[in-house]
Formats: C-alpha cells, structure tokens, sequence
C-alpha cells in the first residue's frame, strides 16, 4: 500500500471524511494492541489520507478505555507524518464561543488513569527501555498554522494559541474544577487530547488539534451547564466546517518536507543501548530502531 503521510483522528460527532475517495478499510495489530476501529484510507486531492474515528463508530469508547497508543502506533505503521486531530472542547473563557475552533498551544494534563508513553511498561513488553521525550512545545506549530489557515478558508474564523486542559472523564467537571481552570487562564477543556499528543511526539509526528468549542462547560454563571445534547448539537453544526478545513490542510500539505519532529527520539532515549532486551528492540523497531 502506498505511504500515507497524513493522517485525521475524528472526535465526537466526526466519525467520517465523506471527502475521502477510493476508499478502503484498514484493520492492524499493534504491540499495543487493536486501535479503536479500521483506518479508513483513502485520497484527498490525490493525497493518500487515513482517518480513524476516535471512539469507534458509534462512539462506543470512553475517553479513558482509549486504546491512544494502538491508535497512534497504527498511523505510524501507516507512514502518517502530519496528524491531525479533530477534537470537542468546552470554553473557559468569554472570548471563545461555542461554535468557534480554537487551535491551541499548549497543554495541561489533569489525566491519572492512562498510559502516557510506548515505554517502559512490562503489561506490553516494553520494560526496560526508558525514554524522556520533550514535549515543551507540544503542538507542531508548523502543522497548528497550516490547521487554522485551513479553518479560515473554510469560511470559519479561528482563534489560534491557548491552553487545552485535558480532563480524566468521562464525566464533566464540577464548577469547583471549572472555575479553577477558568482563573488559572486555561482556554479549553476536553477529554482526549492527552496522551495523544505526547504519543505522537514519541513517534515522531506533528500533531495539531482543532478543538471545536461546544459549551461553556459549568463555569459561566449565566450559561447553562454542559450536557451531551448541547455538545452533540454543536458539533453536528460544525463537522462540515471540520471536514472542509481538514481538506484545505491537506492540499497545504502536498509538498510538506518531512515532519520537523521526525527525529523527537534522538536524545530521548536514557537507557544504554547494550541493555535494551534484543527482543524489545524488535518490537518497536519501528519506532526506536534508527537509534539502537
């Protein structure tokens, strides 16, 4: 199969590139195991593309069961380079409005129960290799402009930089919590951006997220509070919009070089090479083997 080097994570209520032509359903096993569903690879533009609907179809997956390292591990096995990520938010701020996208900076992790990492873990044959990745920078800047220019010949305004605090889930926060983000100056609040995007550094991707703002989660004292209808609602308003900028963002990306992150694990890896199990480097040669 031809390289696909972008790849498109569907949030809530994008579960389809209906853009996508000469389409075929790709199912993989990971190290990880199975991701959320099959890759539905197709052409944008004559530009291979892979889509994987976050949840499933039929948004049959919590945040927290999110299988992000298979997810992410199957783009990798694909080629995928540039990824991006279509995500709801709730607002933390008067300035962004539901109904508007905001392509964030930065991240916050406020997550406990998930797997952060392709490393280290002895419950998927990974001990013994130890990786500090950086990620003071999260979010690929090149592909978080190429994201909102896409957005905006959408015909849809954009707000670009903040702060996405992501939240365990899969219940929304208390307005104690809310309010605590709010102040603390945080733009956005969802659910899956973390560890995604720390995962897709470990792999050497760009990552970019358009977070659709969906509600004023419970902060906003004369807004009422966030529920699944009034996300459902707004975002079913947006996934045109969604599905459109994604196809701008890919025609920018038709000559892209490769990702400026293609290299993230250089200096990340602590452990001696002459200790890493031969075993393990052949489990995720695809990720570690230029450097051991």
């Amino acid at each position: 199969m031809e390289k696909v080097r972008i790849g498109v994570i569907g949030g809530s209520g994008v579960y389809d590139m209906r853009q996508l032509i000469d389409v075929q359903e790709v199912r993989l096993d990971t190290p990880f195991g199975a991701p959320s569903d099959a890759y539905v690879v197709g052409k944008i533009g004559g530009q291979p593309v892979a889509f994987l609907p976050r949840h499933g179809r039929g948004h049959r997956i919590s945040p927290t069961q999110l299988n992000s390292r298979a997810n992410i591990y199957g783009f990798k096995m694909l080629g995928v380079e540039y990824l991006i990520s279509i995500s709801a938010c709730g607002s933390l701020q008067p300035a962004y409005k539901p109904g508007d996208i905001v392509v964030p900076d930065q991240i916050f992790d406020r997550t406990r129960l998930r797997a952060l990492s392709f490393f280290d873990d002895p419950s998927v044959g990974a001990a013994g290799l130890v990786v500090h990745i950086s990620v003071a920078e999260p979010f690929c800047a090149d592909l978080s402009e190429v994201v909102a220019r896409g957005v905006e010949q959408a015909g849809h305004s954009v707000h670009r930089g903040g702060t996405f605090v992501t939240v365990e889930g899969p219940r929304f926060s208390t307005k104690a919590e809310s309010l605590f983000f709010q102040r603390m100056g945080f733009a956005v609040v969802g659910m899956t951006a973390v560890p995604e995007v720390f995962l897709a550094r470990e792999a050497g991707m760009s990552y970019a997220t358009m977070a659709h703002v969906t509600d004023y989660d419970v902060w906003h004292e004369t807004e009422a509070p966030v529920t699944v209808e009034m996300v459902v609602r707004q975002l079913l308003a947006n996934a045109d919009v969604a599905r459109n900028a994604v196809v701008n963002a890919v025609e920018m990306l038709r000559d892209a070089p490769p990702t400026p992150h293609a290299d993230a694990l250089r200096d990340a890896i602590i452990t001696d090479r002459a200790m890493i199990p031969p075993a393990l480097k052949a489990r995720l040669d695809l990720l570690i083997g230029k450097y051991v």
